[in-house]
């Protein structure tokens, strides 16, 4: 499967990704900066209330307040303000016309790659073990979810990430229903999120 031949049967990608990477990496950044500000102002006055803070569930003081907001020593945030701020550059320099050798983005997969099992280690923890959720981080992981998907849809159909013959029928599924593929984890998520959390939601949807 020819660079050349992949990129013209999924043209729409080429065209659009520089402005993805940018819409969701300014997403990502503005919550990530948002959650930075609300966790030193819990450093300075631990009686602060944030305005995420929306219920017993969708609570960010309560995920902020554990050992997990800062797994590294520091706040969690500050990784996103770097990272987002790198993805960010990279929409706008391929919006620029730029063309970035293979090995680039090659270690832009690895490092979206780790951010996932960063992020989705996250929500788990905060869902099984805090107990609470974030909004805040659930947007970032949306925009993340999103982020990986369609870079690594443009890697590979641009030769960057070599697949072996036996996945390339996978791959042209893939590029024919990414959309739907998407949606259909997101889905999926919610409804665990939900069945999980049920004993405060049910009540809600039921109307009891």
């Amino acid at each position: 499967m020819p660079k050349t031949k992949l990129a013209l049967e999924f043209p729409t990608l080429n065209r659009v990704f520089p402005y993805l990477l940018i819409v969701c990496s300014s997403i990502a950044l503005m919550c990530s900066f948002i959650l930075a500000q609300d966790e030193l102002e819990i450093a300075r006055n631990p009686g602060f209330n944030p305005s995420c803070n929306l219920n017993p569930v969708l609570s960010c003081g309560s995920v902020i307040r554990t050992h997990q907001a800062a797994l590294f020593g520091f706040p969690n945030p500050w990784i996103g303000l770097v990272a987002f701020g790198i993805f960010l550059t990279v929409g706008v320099v391929l919006l620029a016309g730029a063309q970035l050798k293979r090995w680039f983005w090659l270690v832009m997969e690895l490092g979206l790659g780790l951010a996932m099992v960063f992020a989705y280690w996250l929500l788990a923890q905060s869902v099984f073990v805090i107990g609470a959720l974030c909004p805040f981080c659930l947007v970032v992981d949306v925009v993340l979810t999103i982020t990986f998907w369609y870079t690594t849809l443009y890697s590979i159909t641009n030769g960057y990430i070599m697949l072996p013959a036996q996945l390339h029928h996978l791959a042209s599924f893939a590029r024919k229903h990414h959309a739907e593929i998407l949606i259909t984890w997101f889905l999926l998520l919610i409804a665990g999120i939900l069945q999980h959390f049920w004993y405060y939601y049910g009540p809600l949807i039921l109307g009891h």
